[in-house]
């Protein structure tokens, strides 16, 4: 297990979020960029094994089953990132594979599968980023005509979650016994049915596939709100959280902490990686004219548009020069992403910006902190809110890719590795290894299973 806060011995965990061109949304206009790298699968192994030279823990593919935002504003078209996973451990060995995947939208039998089967494909490198997808646009792709209330969600995505690890245990470590001689393949008796019978899934189980060299991927979930801290302390391994500032990023480590502790679980399986956008240049003076030329480079109206849609208003409502209007929807009128509505409006307030610099603040990260300077710089931020208790680690998102990328681990990441806070090597295979996280124990291990005769074919 990592090391407490405090201790010598404690380092960071480091994940890439890869996005197309970068995490900016103007990063597709600059000379350097590829516009159609989002479905180029080359691209990414490039930006994975580039991760991997670093000794990151791992990279990351947000996703969602609706078509997001202006496809004017920035490339909009995104391969399913399971598959992408696939095609990205072939050309990597170590580095972890983390993809999003909607429990709202999903059923837990395939997705229970895709995601042991990413695991087996990768050699136990695979995680799963848990989400529970609010908009009526993604509910009215699925014939609902809209979201699910944000509890309901919640209630799903936690059942979700238990039907997913019985399934994944469904077999035992030593189901295969694979005796040529004896001409046994598999032993039925560790093998078992789950009977599943809950509010949102009724599954019989068992998965058709061995329980997964992890034994259960590694689980992400990102939500701030209430139900979506209680949901992680329940079953996060890791969690991806937006901060502006170091006071608000403690607060949230500290509660997650103290949540996972009264959930019955140890404080320190849980990492808190808050996201970082790092604007890097030689100098800083160089760094702050590549944020310039990109905030340039933005379309405002659409950005306006975008920013309409998260906060709930009528676009012509958010004059550019003006500041926020103050009659927006109070938090308990939100019902998708109400953390990251929070987060924004106190973002505009706490620093009076008008809309257009409001649209420049979220260009870059989307309410992700944007820190602008020299690598030295950077990797003093990072320290400063690892060692002031407000992560474990951090979700880096490169602003331009993969120069981004190529500069933080060239340049960023061998600092870290000088002050002791950073890997040099990786010390084991798995994406739990590089967290430091215990392989989960089958939560059926020492019950008999039934003979599996009835189930399907003959094993």
């Amino acid at each position: 297990m990592s090391s407490s806060p405090g201790s010598p011995q404690r380092q960071l965990h480091l994940n890439a979020f890869l996005m197309s061109t970068g995490h900016h949304e103007a990063s597709w206009r600059l000379p350097e960029s590829d516009p159609l790298a989002s479905t180029d699968v080359e691209h990414y192994r490039k930006l994975a094994r580039t991760a991997e030279r670093g000794k990151l823990d791992s990279i990351f593919f947000a996703d969602s089953p609706v078509l997001f935002g202006e496809v004017g504003r920035r490339p909009a078209g995104k391969l399913e990132p399971t598959v992408l996973l696939t095609a990205i451990a072939g050309a990597t060995e170590r580095i972890g594979l983390i993809a999003t995947a909607s429990t709202t939208y999903n059923e837990p039998y395939n997705l229970a599968r895709r995601f042991a089967s990413v695991d087996w494909a990768s050699g136990g490198r695979a995680g799963w980023n848990v989400v529970t997808t609010a908009g009526p646009d993604a509910a009215r792709n699925f014939g609902v005509d809209d979201q699910p209330a944000h509890a309901v969600r919640y209630e799903r995505a936690a059942e979700f979650i238990e039907v997913a690890k019985k399934l994944w245990d469904s077999w035992d470590d030593d189901a295969v016994v694979a005796d040529k001689a004896e001409g046994v393949w598999g032993d039925g008796e560790r093998i078992r049915v789950i009977d599943h019978h809950g509010s949102h899934f009724k599954v019989r189980g068992p998965l058709n596939v061995p329980r997964p060299p992890q034994g259960h991927p590694l689980i992400v979930q990102a939500g701030s709100s209430e139900d979506g801290k209680d949901l992680a302390a329940r079953y996060a391994d890791a969690v991806f959280t937006a901060h502006q500032t170091l006071a608000d990023a403690q607060a949230f480590y500290a509660d997650l902490k103290t949540r996972t502790a009264a959930a019955g679980r140890n404080p320190d399986a849980i990492k808190v990686l808050p996201g970082i956008v790092p604007v890097i240049g030689a100098t800083e003076a160089e760094a702050l004219e590549l944020e310039r030329e990109l905030d340039r480079l933005i379309k405002p109206e659409y950005a306006r548009l975008q920013l309409a849609k998260t906060l709930r208003v009528a676009p012509e409502d958010l004059a550019l020069d003006r500041e926020l209007p103050d009659n927006l929807p109070s938090e308990d009128q939100i019902e998708g992403a109400k953390s990251r509505y929070t987060l924004i409006v106190q973002l505009a307030r706490r620093e009076r910006l008008t809309v257009r610099q409001l649209i420049g603040r979220l260009g870059g990260g989307r309410g992700h902190r944007t820190f602008t300077g020299t690598p030295v710089q950077v990797a003093d931020a990072i320290q400063e809110w690892f060692d002031g208790v407000a992560a474990d680690g951090f979700n880096i998102m490169p602003p331009v890719l993969p120069s981004g990328l190529e500069t933080f681990v060239d340049q960023v990441v061998p600092i870290l590795q000088e002050r002791g806070l950073f890997r040099t090597e990786y010390t084991g295979s798995t994406l739990r290894e590089h967290y430091g996280l215990e392989r989960p124990a089958n939560q059926y291990a020492g019950t008999p299973a039934p003979v599996l005769a009835s189930v399907g074919a003959a094993l």
